[in-house]
């Protein structure tokens, strides 16, 4: 007879509630630090795995000293993105209540593939998007039909497979060409790559002045590719580019797709958020031309990553084209048609309950505290775009539009890299750069929960500095 195998240890009820204690603190104590840690990580190439074991460990250890690790051996590793300094990339926003949310979560340990596997983590996703939905005025057309995705790549390829079905599938993959600005995120040439839709068949429209897509050039490449015998099927607009956050003309593009019946796609990732405020509404402009539409709570909205809110008005398309029943997954309340199975609106089958903490945020700060979130970075940022204005050393080099400011030297590239290499070496605060035309452009994002206005200040002296 075999031995019986040893007890894993896991932990009791008593002892999870006397490590969460020390967890929550130590989290907490880390809020409390982020201003004085330096904000970008300052550490080399494999300095962390130095510090590591070269085993794994034989025997459970005490959790008092996996914590002490945080501090010895993660944190030095971690670049700050909740840092009051942090002013790259786009935000990518935390909050307790948020965390609190992914810790309940985490510990329900759900899965809501199916509304029969865990029918609260549909629901309240369904009202929670929703609630979303109205309060954004997105178009009628969007409520009813939205989903969370891990991010806005994956909302962008389940919308590009979306239109790929609609546009007859695998076998019409030889003729389809998709269409999006020169100035798009890099996800929407890697999503359609993904679907099988090769580089030579993806145009790059050129744009305006202000980076912005030129419908008329896209209604040309469109006419084209028809007269070739090719079959237009994907259109991306983006609301709030990537480098500098411009502004599609997404009615008119909308107007070319649909006439030559192409899905029109609306990447809203990070600017999406501010029409939670209704002066902000005029990013909203032409949505009701758009098939799909994505923005990101965990971008601008105090909702951990990740959380991607991906809208479709026709679901049946996207349904379609990701919709395998094997007969393990089959049920009745799937089978009588009168619930959601999001596993049918993703390109997984898991699903973590991620509706949770966008339900925690929401309760938490109200409508109107989240729109006080935004508001404050939207007037810093205009504040921001006068101080630049009015030291003739530099240059705008794109419009404000919500948060993002965009400027250059005057002296060139490298007197632009000498002031972010001061600002990034300086510990005190974080940018990352962008290029358009040769051009070395310094982007400040603003967008940290942590960042206040004399954080703006601190930044614009070191810039100054630097200058």
């Amino acid at each position: 007879m075999a031995a019986m195998a040893e007890r894993p240890n896991h932990m009791s009820p008593e002892e999870f509630r006397q490590a969460g204690h020390q967890a929550v603190d130590w989290v907490a104590d880390y809020m409390a630090r982020l201003g004085d840690l330096p904000v970008k990580a300052p550490v080399e190439p494999g300095d962390i795995r130095a510090m590591l074991p070269a085993e794994a460990p034989e025997h459970g250890e005490d959790f008092a000293d996996v914590l002490d690790d945080l501090d010895r051996v993660i944190l030095p590793g971690i670049t700050h993105w909740q840092a009051p300094g942090f002013f790259a990339y786009f935000p990518a926003n935390a909050s307790g209540p948020s965390a609190l949310a992914d810790l309940v979560s985490s510990g329900l340990g759900a899965q809501g593939m199916l509304w029969d596997t865990g029918p609260a983590v549909t629901e309240l996703e369904q009202h929670v998007l929703d609630w979303l939905a109205v309060e954004m005025d997105l178009p009628e057309k969007f409520r009813g039909n939205g989903v969370i995705q891990d991010s806005a790549s994956s909302s962008t390829l389940c919308a590009i497979l979306a239109a790929r079905h609609r546009a007859g599938g695998i076998d019409a993959l030889p003729r389809l060409v998709a269409y999006t600005s020169e100035q798009a995120h890099s996800s929407i040439a890697k999503g359609l790559r993904v679907a099988g839709i090769p580089d030579e068949r993806v145009r790059s429209i050129a744009t305006t002045p202000d980076f912005a897509m030129r419908a008329d050039h896209l209604a040309y490449e469109i006419v084209n590719d028809k007269n070739d015998g090719l079959t237009p099927f994907f259109v991306a607009a983006t609301v709030g580019t990537t480098s500098t956050t411009a502004l599609d003309p997404v009615a008119e593009a909308g107007w070319v797709a649909t006439n030559f019946e192409a899905w029109l796609h609306v990447d809203a990732a990070f600017a999406g958020s501010a029409a939670l405020c209704p002066e902000m509404r005029f990013l909203n402009a032409g949505l009701e031309t758009a098939d799909s539409y994505v923005f990101n709570p965990h971008k601008w909205l105090l909702t951990n990553f990740d959380c991607s809110a991906f809208y479709v008005a026709d679901r049946a398309s996207l349904n379609d084209a990701l919709s395998i029943t094997p007969e393990y997954l089959r049920n009745p309340a799937s089978e009588s048609g009168a619930v959601v199975d999001y596993r049918d609106w993703q390109v997984p089958l898991g699903r973590r309950f991620r509706a949770l903490k966008l339900w925690f945020v929401l309760r938490h700060y109200g409508l109107e505290g989240l729109r006080a979130h935004i508001r404050r970075h939207i007037a810093w940022a205009a504040e921001l775009t006068e101080w630049v204005e009015a030291d003739d050393r530099f240059e705008l080099a794109a419009p404000t539009v919500v948060s993002l400011v965009c400027f250059r030297h005057v002296d060139g590239n490298e007197a632009s890299q000498r002031v972010l290499e001061a600002v990034n070496q300086s510990g005190r605060a974080y940018l990352t750069p962008t290029t358009i035309d040769g051009q070395l452009i310094l982007r400040v994002a603003i967008g940290s929960p942590q960042t206040e206005r004399h954080h703006i200040e601190d930044l614009w002296n070191l810039i100054q500095s630097a200058a």
